[in-house]
């Protein structure tokens, strides 16, 4: 069995793909496999990935007609023999060091989650995100980024619990990882940032328009599956809070982008709207009551007038 298989989606990114497959064929961890899923690509992606593939035993080369992102790492998974999981998007790289440190790190804690650092790698300058070090399940829904690929998840508890990433939707992390998060029992940090998280001006991610809303089915995903799993009223505070902060801060900042103003109006009112449906109480959650951050500050002020003027000034600061 390999220690570690790497889901590697690819798309059309001809242009970053031999950085990312060269920093993977070089990595320090023996007994890796290497899953690059070529997800219809229509540029030379595919005449690269032959070409390392024909120098590297390690790697399995599967294809598929164009599903998205969540499609072709599931169509990985379905490849994957590891003892863990970890998600690489093809037009990132990583340190050759990073799948040893993190599989070490999880042997040594006998974890079956490890997250490490990462850095903003932007076309002039790179930035550290240097993550917090949180202690309970119940505060990773509070402080853990929520992204696929500076994770190391042991394949069983993927696997065992059916997990996916949803088909055909936006923010398939967010999905991924809260319906992961309570399965989780034992984790743990590589406090290094191994990967480099490239940020393309032109990237699908950059750029907003009314499929922002997809984010609203995302939550009730997830609402669903704590409800249909019988742990909802454990993590009840959690989600509410984790709802409002994504509505309020991340979302929020993605829709007041919008360049169509109908379209954007629309949905920061069924942003708004959404939130007070589910969370009539929201204003009160624990959680959000004793922080004490900037973004805390704000959503704490936020009622219906308040949120009204706060989208047309900052449309004009972050557009």
């Amino acid at each position: 069995m390999p220690k570690v298989s790497v889901i590697v989606p690819v798309y059309n990114v001809e242009k970053y793909l031999s950085r990312c497959l060269t920093s993977l064929i070089n990595q320090t961890l023996d007994n890796i496999e290497i899953i690059i899923v070529n997800d219809g690509s229509t540029d030379k992606s595919d005449e690269i990935i032959r070409e390392y593939k024909k120098a590297n035993n390690n790697i399995i080369y599967v294809t598929k007609e164009n599903g998205g992102l969540s499609s072709a790492r599931n169509f990985g998974l379905i490849y994957a023999t590891g003892e863990y999981i970890a998600f690489l998007d093809s037009d990132d790289y990583v340190d050759r060091n990073i799948y040893k440190k993190m599989y070490e790190k999880a042997k040594e804690t006998n974890s079956d989650y490890v997250e490490c650092d990462f850095i903003w790698q932007y076309e002039d300058h790179q930035k550290i995100d240097t993550g917090y070090r949180y202690t309970n399940k119940k505060e990773m829904f509070e402080k853990a980024r929520v992204v696929a690929w500076n994770k190391l998840i042991k394949r069983e508890l993927i696997v065992d619990n059916k997990l996916e990433f949803p088909v055909g939707l936006n923010y398939e992390d967010v999905e991924f990882f809260y319906k992961l998060l309570p399965h989780i029992e034992r984790f743990a940090f590589v406090e290094e940032p191994l990967v480099y998280y490239t940020q393309r001006p032109n990237s699908i991610v950059n750029k907003q328009d009314y499929r922002t809303k997809q984010i609203f089915k995302v939550l009730d995903d997830v609402i669903d599956y704590y409800k249909n799993n019988g742990i909802y009223q454990e993590y009840e505070k959690e989600i509410e809070y984790t709802c409002t902060r994504i509505l309020l801060c991340s979302s929020l900042k993605r829709m007041i982008q919008i360049p169509d103003k109908v379209t954007r109006e629309l949905l920061l009112n069924e942003t708004w709207q959404n939130l007070n449906g589910k969370f009539p109480n929201w204003k009160k959650n624990e959680i959000l009551q004793r922080n004490n951050t900037v973004n805390g500050f704000f959503m704490k002020s936020m009622n219906d007038t308040t949120f009204k003027i706060y989208t047309k000034v900052l449309r004009l600061v972050w557009r």
